[in-house]
């Protein structure tokens, strides 16, 4: 099993002390900051976009965990200042080559995931190991903050690992994004979760972000 990961959903931050949640964060060895980058199309809501990218980077040698929920993101990969260590995740569901999406992202030197929303099924990524570094399940439907997770996500979680560790893709992360909180975390990581988008209900529950972080690593280990 990979070493568990955390990806706060910048989504969920206060704006109003975002310089303050990104020094914890440093400080805390956040290792990915997830940027849900929404169009108003492919979700009904419109979120995070390039001129918030490139704030952010301005103040945080964390890499970004770019999650495109846009339509043909493979049209739109040049709106964004992609570095070597950051992850991009395109959804199966958004476009009609996500190979190219895919191989786009690796041709920019950063590492290519393919989202699958909850009703896509597992098998679905099979055609896609050889072009990605991982595979981001979402536990909830795409486009809002604070839902529950999705009844069956869980075998789901079970199912692609096999999936992955039978075609040749047992080093393949799997990101886990939606209602990560501290009783269902635990249970994601059983199931064969790595990397963990931690929204309203994990990083930023009430309380000390520094205390969140450390009490939901312990649950991962």
């Amino acid at each position: 099993m990979l070493k568990a990961a955390l990806s706060p959903s910048l989504m969920c931050a206060d704006i109003f002390s975002l310089g303050d949640t990104l020094k914890a964060f440093g400080e805390n060895g956040i290792e990915y900051l997830h940027i849900d980058v929404m169009d108003g199309v492919f979700v009904p809501n419109f979120c995070l976009g390039t001129d918030f990218c490139r704030r952010v980077r301005a103040h945080t040698q964390i890499p970004f965990d770019i999650h495109l929920m846009v339509t043909e993101p493979e049209k739109k990969l040049d709106f964004f200042d992609i570095l070597r260590e950051d992850i991009v995740s395109v959804h199966y569901e958004s476009t009609s080559r996500p190979d190219e999406a895919l191989k786009r992202i690796r041709e920019r030197g950063a590492k290519p995931f393919l989202a699958l929303n909850p009703d896509t099924p597992v098998n679905t990524a099979k055609d896609f190991i050889p072009l990605i570094d991982g595979v981001l399940l979402m536990t909830v439907y795409p486009g809002f903050a604070g839902q529950k997770m999705v009844p069956g996500s869980l075998e789901k979680l079970k199912s692609m690992r096999l999936l992955l560790d039978e075609n040749g893709g047992e080093k393949l992360r799997i990101e886990v994004d939606g209602n990560v909180n501290f009783e269902k975390a635990p249970l994601m990581r059983r199931s064969g979760a790595d990397m963990f988008v931690s929204g309203s209900s994990g990083v930023f529950r009430p309380g000390c972000i520094a205390e969140n972080i450390s009490s939901l690593r312990a649950l991962l280990v």
